[in-house]
Parts: structure tokens; sequence; C-alpha cells
């Protein structure tokens, strides 16, 4: 690949995005036109899917079809895509891998990835918005009479509990996360539950699942040996969120995700309250 010669403004003018997040941003920022190649996975925002073509998966991705787009920048996610990284880094493209884990993380990213491309100002903007439905949240959270104990299951064979940004998600939106000690690990294989009957112990009184590229099945959580002396089994209080808006540390988690867990939050509340 030949070294591409540098734009007018000096900011990349061809990404692409193994990941959906970087997707999601640009369009938010109204940069979309950068975008020359996206992830296979990505469904948001919707219209990115009709117009940019598909070049990767998550753990893979067609090598030469993103140097055919010519890319002066490719943006992915986390040590599971060094391999493709170390590729594009080998063919002399420019890559940037971020691995952030928080909602702290996620809003930097929107920020830092708007200077990248000389959107910084409207990214500010973009990320301000979001830290406002943030504490709009969180107060109204505060206000609760009882926080729900939330189970959050990421996977179910393993059973893997949720990650960092989605444990602070749950507290944000009213509720406390059953494993927090498990949350902080950023690698899947860190938060698998060894043993099913934790999660009886641990007694949630909500239950909510995200299992990435396949339906959660309550009915098959509820069934589970043991399972139905949960308190949100009892109750009926299993909930699906689905993961495009939580299983991407991106902004749909801070929008939709964070709005999905506290409805869920308000409407079990208003019930134990009364």
């Amino acid at each position: 690949m030949t070294e591409r010669k540098p734009t007018a403004d000096g900011y990349p003018q061809r990404i692409v995005c193994l990941t959906e997040e970087p997707t999601e941003v640009l369009y938010a920022l109204g940069e979309q036109d950068r975008i020359v190649g996206i992830s296979g996975f990505t469904v948001r925002p919707p219209r990115a899917r009709k117009e940019k073509p598909k070049v990767s998966a998550f753990t893979s991705a067609k090598i030469d079809e993103i140097l055919k787009l010519e890319p002066d920048f490719v943006i992915g996610f986390s040590d599971i895509q060094a391999d493709i990284a170390r590729e594009l880094i080998k063919a002399g493209v420019e890559v940037w891998i971020s691995n952030h884990r928080s909602v702290a993380g996620i809003l930097a990213y929107i920020r830092r990835l708007g200077a990248m491309v000389g959107a910084a100002d409207k990214a500010e903007s973009y990320a301000r918005s979001l830290e406002q439905r943030i504490a709009e949240v969180e107060a109204a959270a505060t206000r609760f009479s009882r926080r729900p104990r939330v189970y959050f299951e990421e996977w179910d064979d393993p059973l893997i509990t949720g990650i960092r940004w989605v444990a602070e998600l749950i507290r944000i939106a009213g509720g406390d996360d059953v494993f927090p000690q498990m949350a902080g690990e950023s690698l899947a294989k860190h938060r698998i539950l060894a043993d099913a009957g934790e999660v009886v112990r641990a007694a949630p009184d909500i239950i909510l699942g995200s299992w990435c590229g396949k339906r959660f099945r309550p009915e098959k959580v509820a069934a589970r040996e043991g399972w139905d002396a949960i308190p949100a089994v009892k109750a009926g209080d299993l909930y699906e969120i689905k993961s495009p808006i939580i299983l991407q540390p991106g902004p749909a988690a801070l929008s939709e995700g964070l709005a999905a867990m506290h409805a869920i939050f308000v409407e079990w509340e208003s019930r134990v309250r009364d």
C-alpha cells in the first residue's frame, strides 16, 4: 500500500471502523462521509449498513478488502483485535486501538475521536449531552425507596457476568450489581461464574440478560436448578437488554442502554414501594 498524501485539513478522510462504536460516534458528529468501511456487526445507526461496505467481524477482518479501500486511518477496539491491527500496520496503515471499559472511558473516547477528525467542538457538545442525560437518570434514581439487586448475564454457557461499564450503568440507573468484584475484569473469561449457585446466594431482585449474538431466553434461565428460589425468578423479573445498546462501549450504552435499565428499575421500584 502506498502512502496516502496529506489531506487539505490534515485529518483522516478515509476511515475504516472495525467495531460499531466509532461508526456511531462519527455519524452522530456528522462526520460519516469520512467512513469507507465498517464492521459487519454494525447496526447503529441503521443507515450505516446500507451506505458502507462491511469489511470486518470482531476477531477477523478482510484485510485485502480493507486495503483496497485505501484507508488513511483504521479504528478498532481491545486486544482482541490486535492481530488485525498488526496486519494493517505491517501494510502501512495507521491504526488506533482503543481499550476503554468504563462510562468515563466512553465519554473520553467520544471526545478523543472527535478531536482526531477535527470535530472536537461537536464531540464536546455531544459528550456533554450524554453526561447531562446520565446525571438526570442518576438524580431520578436517588428518589427510589429501595434499590434493586441486579444480576446481569452477558452469556449463558458458561455464565458470564457484566463488564465494568455495564455495572456502572446499573448503579447510575438505580440498581446494585450483585457481582461488583467481577465487573472490573476486562476479559470475559475472568467474569465466568464457575458455580451457578452463586447467583442463587446473591438473591437478585432483577435479572438482566444480554446474550451477544442470540436472544435472551428468560424461561430457560428461570428453569435452572435451584433458581426458583431467586427473588427475580419468583416475581418474573427477568428482562432482555438488546446487546447493541449495552455490550458496545459506545454512545448507545449511555443513552438507550441506560434508559432501558432505568425504565425496568422504575417499574420494579413502584411495585415494591406500593
